[in-house]
């Protein structure tokens, strides 16, 4: 298949989406550029603008088995995981393992920091080993298999911050902002009015998205791009004037697999700096704590990171 013919593919996807979900074409792209990287997202924004909606809406086009955590504090790990069951038969008593909801193709963790740290720790060894160990034993999760966590900014009573050793784990972490009027609008008019029945049509198989996993790594990164990379990477544990703890060797491999998915998707058959660019902000803004007085100053973690891409073009 030509590039220009993986552009269309995912054009396509996009546009069935979007049958769906009005606006948030970004966050859209960034959730499918963590597909097809096999790696995990983190959604973050403000209630009603429709994230669960986007996630659930990707897995049946993609005929992908999907499952919903909601977190709360009481949230126990075999919640997750699936535990031992105590069954009977002709007589005779034995533990059965009773899967959890992690066991799907696609997983929505819903108000991730809403569960106690323990729990969240439970999701560790399934984002990043794609199995999970319960008791003696450990149970491969069939792939691909993804983890789309979803977190609130704004209400911060009852919630535990994810720690910093499970927030590297996500791949990207996506900000979404509040639809345009005109979008808005749009919205009102589809969900407020008569109920329609949409019928979606299948747009990518799991078979293919497992296929172009593996054609997102091919895809070429000229040296000069792959040094501007390491050279930002380390200079967000360099700048001490902005951030406190920089990101680790994890953020070089992942800017390079997202920049690598965003030309497939785009059709281009080698990496930009454009992509890098694009995909700077999503790779680092989880991965980098800024100090006092940047945040005295009222920066964000974005700031720091255009200061970074502009150093750096």
């Amino acid at each position: 298949m030509r590039m220009k013919n993986y552009k269309e593919l995912f054009d396509g996807l996009l546009k069935e989406i979007e049958r769906v979900i009005v606006g948030q074409r970004e966050m859209l792209e960034h959730v499918i550029i963590a597909l097809l990287c096999d790696s995990n997202a983190l959604l973050e924004g403000n209630p009603g603008l429709a994230k669960t909606l986007a996630i659930k809406t990707l897995s049946e086009l993609m005929e992908l088995k999907f499952n919903r955590i909601q977190s709360t504090p009481d949230l126990m790990p075999s919640d997750i995981t699936g535990t031992y069951i105590i069954t009977e038969e002709k007589g005779k008593r034995d533990f059965k393992f009773q899967p959890g909801p992690v066991f799907a193709n696609i997983v929505l963790a819903d108000e991730i920091n809403r569960a106690t740290p323990k729990t969240q720790s439970a999701m560790l060894e399934a984002m990043q080993e794609k199995q999970v160990t319960v008791g003696n034993n450990t149970f491969k999760l069939d792939p691909p298999f993804f983890v789309l966590a979803t977190q609130n900014p704004i209400e911060q009573e009852g919630t535990y911050p994810l720690p910093e050793a499970q927030a590297d784990r996500f791949l990207l972490k996506v900000k979404l902002d509040y639809p345009t009027l005109d979008e808005e609008l749009k919205i009102v008019d589809e969900y407020s009015g008569e109920i329609k029945n949409r019928r979606l049509k299948n747009a990518l198989t799991k078979n293919q998205l497992l296929t172009l996993q593996g054609l997102t790594r091919q895809v070429p990164v000229a040296n000069d791009i792959k040094k501007r990379v390491v050279k930002m990477i380390a200079a967000t544990r360099t700048n001490k004037q902005l951030i406190q703890y920089g990101a680790s060797p994890r953020a070089s491999i992942g800017l390079i697999l997202a920049a690598k998915a965003r030309a497939l998707m785009k059709g281009r058959n080698h990496v930009s700096n454009e992509d890098i660019d694009a995909m700077a902000f999503p790779v680092l803004r989880h991965r980098i704590i800024l100090n006092f007085e940047a945040e005295r100053k009222g920066l964000t973690t974005d700031d720091a990171i255009k200061e970074l891409v502009t150093k750096l073009k």
